[in-house]
């Protein structure tokens, strides 16, 4: 593998995220190919219907995150912003953080099948946490699942990913755990 690049998503690289999620993302994984990582955005309602939301949502800035590129083309993305732009998070985890806590949120990776391993997850949350710490963010969290039933369900990173990288557990949540890192700013 090249050296790595990762690039914020703005509307400029919404035919990067639709190539990446129509032709990469779940090339091993069909089931999941309507996705284009909406759950935390609009329910999904089915690929064409789905991706037509997800391009009008990076169009108009409201999916945040990270696409990892590889010579040139799309092999990784990650879906992390403020965790007040995630609608449907707070609906899964109930009340969010205290109304003082300023909380980034890591709700998904998806990398390609011939990327994985490699520490692309790794990078594009690095990458995150940096984002945050630029925009005043105080924690970064993530939502691993516990015991996920194949790798597909580990889209929100393993935990294994988090601890590594200098994230604690949180709280339990069930079938996941809240992880958090203090973010060390600068200044």
């Amino acid at each position: 593998m090249s050296e790595l690049v990762i690039k914020e998503l703005t509307p400029s690289l919404r035919n990067d995220f639709l190539y990446y999620f129509d032709h990469v993302a779940f090339a091993d994984n069909p089931d999941w190919s309507d996705c284009y990582c909406s759950l935390y955005h609009f329910p999904n309602k089915g690929k064409d219907q789905s991706r037509r939301e997800a391009s009008n949502f990076v169009e108009q800035g409201k999916i945040h995150g990270f696409l990892a590129y590889d010579k040139g083309k799309p092999v990784g993305w990650c879906n992390a912003t403020n965790r007040n732009n995630y609608p449907t998070l707070h609906w899964l985890m109930g009340p969010g953080p205290d109304k003082w806590e300023r909380v980034g949120s890591i709700v998904c990776f998806n990398v390609a099948s011939t990327h994985r391993s490699k520490a692309v997850a790794s990078q594009l949350l690095d990458t995150a946490c940096r984002k945050f710490i630029q925009e005043g963010l105080e924690y970064a969290e993530a939502y691993p699942v516990k015991k996920p039933l194949s790798d597909a369900y580990n889209f929100p990173g393993p935990l294994s990913m988090y601890l590594k990288a200098g994230f604690t557990e949180h709280r339990d949540a069930d079938w996941y755990v809240v992880v958090r890192k203090k973010l060390q700013t600068t200044g």
